[in-house]
Parts: structure tokens; C-alpha cells; sequence
């Protein structure tokens, strides 16, 4: 930490000094450590507070500025950038910046470093290169008037700021360490344009130990990050785009993940194009959460579409889904609700097993919930289902759904769809994908408490 005044200190901003006489030095040592407990906790405190990896990055930098320096800056490697040891292979490097923190004087100079979110390139040469590969902390201490080595500009973060012409600067590059690997670098600048230039001494092993203790929770929050790519590629993976329908209809779908957990799930959507113009369009619901809701999705999707390609009507090609994955006890019940669009015919052809009614948006008149009969879902082995054909005319807009998209922990399941008749009505002329955004913006929770698929569509003259 910085000399007394610059500043720094675990709890006031002003470092702890023990005035002790000579030959006390094991009250020194006890100040000294108790001093490092009291930093070490505030830093347990406030640097990993969420899962957030920027957020986290953040805390880091706004703990170390202006208590050890005048600038910092927090970059962490790309996943495929870390290496079984500590140390990494020779070649360029690249990090992100993902934090970056500075007293008023350095965060509005004109060669204030590159902002956050951008990747920067470290060359071999470069102090920050050099702290990676060798996985130490790396001190460079150069006063004014001092020269930069081999004609490079004096180096701060990546060879960005010239700090060294103006009255000297202290640089400290920290590697962060977890679980045995190296995922970053903290970078530290005093600088004589900051509160107070002390040169970085003894005092970067403090601060060592506060990046150790960082870099645990910049591990956990990094790897909630990849474990959320990870998750919601499969989610896309399974939940392809829906089939190709004829051109007289017109097609526009959303898939929203539940809260921030980007958990994949059971909610899916398709469309089957068949024989004189029809399309079959389909969404569903695989009870529950998790990997296993999501293969039985993709098990769904699939006897779905073998089934639609004998050209059965809806309740049928339902009954005859019901029995098939009614034989398997692995297959997670589902609901499902069908509609087969006649274009030429201006009419669909509904059959629910236990989904919520599809809603029907009108250019003229509110929006209508249409009756359908509801039975069993899925996989129970009950089923015995129903067709109702409602009227569908050019401009009017199909709306089907998962129970995310309405339902409220806190109401009455016929308190949400109400507000689906709410709804504005379809501009003539407005684009599909446009429409069904505003949809979203109306109805869908602040925090959803389920995911939510949505499928529309709309007859074209």
C-alpha cells in the first residue's frame, strides 16, 4: 500500500503505521498481519459480490484505485488462451479489457487507455506479454527524464500511456491466478499525475495476495459465463429454427430463456410445410428444466415431424404422438398445441393437449382468445383429443405461446390471459418480427418465472 497520505489503507484510505521502539519487531510483525487480515477481508467483501464477470472485474479495479494506485486495469484471456500450468506458450497475446478504474486526472487525459470491452493484443516484448508468460508479478519503477527501452514507448497497459516524460511513473503487473491457471492480469499505474507518486515497493506482495483472493471470484464468475454460452448454445442447437412454411404465410418466432440463468429447457416451437399450400405449425412445453427437459424436447420435435409427414389431422397426429412416448417412462410428459393453416381456405385447424388457447390478433376488434379444446398432455397415455377450426383471414395475426409468456406466480391463470386481449392491434402493413417484439415488450414479466417460445403467424394476399 502507499506511503502514509497518499491515500491508501484497508479501511479509511490511510495506511496503518505502528510506532514502535526498537527491538519491538514482533509487534510489528502482529500489526503487520492483522493489518493484511483486516485488507484481505474487506477485499472478501467487496470484490465478488454477484456472478457477473465484468461486474466482478469492476469491484477489483474500484478497490485497487485509488488505495494502491492512480489507474487499473483488469484483462482476462479468452477460454481457449488457458493452458494447463501457470505460464503460457510463447506467441501474441490476447486479452480483454474488462475493468478499468483511475483517479479524475489520468480517466480524462488525452492517452487515457483503451476502454473496456476492448481486446488487446500483447506483443512478446510488451511488459503485460512478459507478466503472462512468466506468470510473476512484474515490477517497472522509470522517473522522469528516464528512457524507454529499445524504442518503445514507455509501456503502462500494452505500450498505451507515455507516463514517464511528465515526472516519472510506477507500473505493477499482477498475473491472476486460479484453480492453477492463469486467467488474466491485473494492472496497477502510479503515476505524478495522480494523488500522490510513490514508486511500487514492498508493498506488491500485499497486494498479491488481494489479486489471489480476486481472482477466485473472477474464476467462478467467468466460468458461470462459459457455463451460460455452453448452455444456451445447446438450447440453440436443439431449438432450430422452425422449417421453411409456403409464401402465403408468414412466419416470425422468439425464444427467451428464463431470468439470467440461461437454462436450457423444454420449450420449443416448429413448422411443418405440407401438401396444397398447409403448414402445420406447432409449439409445445416438456415439463421441467434442465438437460434432460431439453432431450426430451428434441425426442418430441423429432417423432413430430415422422408423424406430420402422413398427413394426419392435428388431433390424430396427437393421439398417435401421445402413444408413442407413453410407451417410454424415460419421456417427460409435454404439452402441444397444433395448427394447421389453409391459406387458400383462410381457416386453421386447431387440437391442444393441455396447452394454453392460441391467441388471434385482429386489425378490427381486440384481440381473441380462441377456444379450443383442451386434452391430456403428452406421454400420460389418455389421450383423446379434439379439432375446432376457427377463421384466419390475411392481416390477422396467429399468436401461439408457452405458459412464460403470461403466467404469474401471484394470479389467477385467467387474470394472465386476459392480458393477451389487451394487446394493440396489427398495423396493417407492420413486419411480423416487428410486431411480435412490441408483443414481448407488452406482456412479458420483468423476471420471468418460466421460459418463453412464441410462434406467429400471418396469412400474405
Amino acid at each position: 500500500m502507499r506511503s502514509e497520505g497518499s491515500g491508501a489503507g484497508p479501511g479509511n484510505g490511510e495506511a496503518v503505521r505502528a510506532s514502535a521502539a526498537p527491538g519491538t519487531g514482533d509487534l510489528r510483525d502482529l500489526l503487520a498481519e492483522r493489518e493484511r487480515l483486516v485488507l484481505l477481508n474487506e477485499a472478501s467483501e467487496r470484490i465478488g459480490t454477484s456472478l457477473d464477470l465484468e461486474a466482478t472485474c469492476a469491484e477489483l479495479a474500484r478497490f485497487a484505485v485509488p488505495r494502491f494506485a492512480d489507474l487499473a486495469s483488469v484483462e482476462i484471456l479468452p477460454p481457449e488462451a488457458l493452458p494447463a500450468g501457470l505460464t503460457l506458450s510463447s506467441g501474441p497475446l490476447r486479452a480483454q479489457r474488462t475493468a478499468l478504474e483511475a483517479v479524475p486526472a489520468l480517466r480524462l487525459g488525452p492517452e487515457a487507455p483503451a476502454p473496456v470491452g476492448t481486446w488487446v493484443r500483447h506483443q512478446p516484448e510488451c511488459p503485460t506479454s512478459q507478466c503472462l508468460e512468466s506468470g510473476l508479478v512484474l515490477l517497472d519503477n522509470r522517473h522522469s527524464g528516464s528512457a524507454p527501452g529499445d524504442g518503445a514507448p514507455a509501456e503502462v497497459f500494452s505500450c498505451e500511456i507515455d507516463a514517464g516524460a511528465a515526472g516519472g511513473r510506477s507500473v505493477l503487473l499482477v498475473p491472476l491466478r486460479a484453480r492453477g491457471q492463469l486467467i488474466g492480469v491485473l494492472s496497477l499505474l502510479r503515476s505524478a499525475h495522480g494523488v500522490s507518486f510513490v514508486p511500487f515497493g514492498e508493498d506488491h506482495a500485499m497486494i498479491q495476495a488481494v489479486a489471489d483472493r480476486a481472482a477466485r471470484s473472477i474464476d467462478n464468475a467467468r466460468r458461470h459465463a462459459l457455463a451460460q454460452d455452453l448452455t444456451m448454445e445447446l438450447q440453440r442447437a436443439l431449438l432450430a429454427e422452425p422449417g421453411s412454411p409456403h409464401a402465403n404465410l408468414e412466419l416470425a418466432s422468439r425464444y427467451l430463456p428464463c431470468g439470467t440463468s440461461a437454462m436450457v429447457g423444454g420449450d420449443w416451437f416448429e413448422t411443418i410445410r405440407l401438401s396444397f399450400g398447409r403448414t402445420l405449425l406447432v409449439i409445445g412445453d416438456v415439463m421441467g428444466h434442465g438437460v434432460e427437459a431439453a432431450v426430451d424436447m428434441s425426442a418430441y420435435r423429432t417423432l413430430l415431424r415422422y408423424v406430420a409427414a402422413t398427413d394426419l389431422p392435428p388431433h390424430r397426429i396427437l393421439r398417435q404422438l401421445d402413444h408413442l412416448t407413453s410407451q417410454s417412462d424415460a419421456t417427460r410428459p409435454a404439452t402441444c398445441l397444433l395448427a394447421l393453416v389453409e391459406p387458400a381456405r383462410h381457416r386453421a385447424t386447431f387440437a391442444s393437449a393441455g396447452h394454453l388457447p392460441p391467441t388471434l390478433l385482429r386489425p378490427a376488434g381486440p384481440a381473441q382468445l380462441l377456444s379450443v379444446p383442451t386434452g391430456p398432455p403428452l406421454g400420460t397415455g389418455l389421450g383423446d383429443y379434439e379439432a375446432v377450426v376457427h377463421p384466419l383471414d390475411p392481416g390477422q395475426v396467429l399468436l401461439l405461446y408457452t405458459d412464460g409468456l403470461v403466467e404469474r406466480r401471484t394470479e389467477d391463470i385467467d387474470a394472465s390471459l386476459a392480458r393477451l386481449t389487451r394487446l394493440q392491434r396489427p398495423r396493417s402493413g407492420t413486419p411480423l418480427e416487428q410486431l411480435l417484439d412490441q408483443v414481448l415488450a407488452d406482456v412479458t414479466p420483468a423476471v420471468p418465472d418460466d421460459d418463453i417460445a412464441v410462434l406467429a403467424a400471418r396469412i400474405q394476399d
